[in-house]
């Protein structure tokens, strides 16, 4: 496969995200998610990445992410999800593809969307029916954010410049429908 032609740049934002073959599920057991997340975290250090945002859903991911080396979140995202597919196909007997090609990725180039961004992330299972609320999702960051769970996929300082207390950021996600606007402006930031 030929190189990206852009470039991932040290101190920027991107949200990086896939979904399975066909829209097929990418996790298949609560120890699927599991050890994704302990790969994440594995990772994220060796690659000096820092995760803002990240939601796993059954048949894709969200991440909003920071590059902070010259290291690419490319190296990032293809070791960890590499190492994920290597294991799934050896405990389901399965082999070939399980991503519909390279993951996406979109530099967030605008301050404003970020957080906008980061509530469409958190927001994603209740959009897809999983659950009635963020905090139901157990598979995402969001329950970091608010501070009911103790978690190392987080950047404090990052939250806490945005939303001094969780409970501004439980407010600014419950109004997610009503900011259609701003959710229209981000269309070319969220998965086609």
């Amino acid at each position: 496969m030929p190189y990206r032609k852009n470039v991932f740049a040290k101190g920027c934002y991107y949200h990086a995200f896939n979904r399975g073959v066909n829209h097929q599920s990418i996790f298949f057991s609560d120890e699927n998610y599991k050890y994704c997340l302990r790969l994440i975290k594995k990772y994220m250090n060796k690659y000096f990445v820092t995760v803002i945002a990240y939601c796993l859903m059954p048949n894709h991911y969200h991440f909003l992410l920071r590059q902070d080396s010259d290291i690419p979140i490319s190296r990032f995202i293809n070791t960890l999800f590499n190492a994920y597919v290597q294991a799934l196909n050896k405990q389901l007997g399965r082999s070939g593809p399980l991503f519909e090609g390279r993951f996406k990725h979109v530099l967030v180039d605008r301050d404003e969307y970020l957080v906008h961004l980061i509530r469409y992330i958190h927001y994603n299972p209740v959009e897809a029916k999983i659950v009635l609320k963020p905090g139901d999702y157990v598979y995402s960051n969001y329950l970091e954010w608010i501070e009911r769970r103790n978690g190392d996929i987080k950047d404090r300082d990052f939250i806490s410049a945005y939303f001094p207390d969780a409970s501004d950021y439980i407010k600014f996600v419950s109004e997610y429908h009503i900011e259609k606007e701003m959710m229209e402006k981000m269309e070319k930031y969220l998965l086609d």
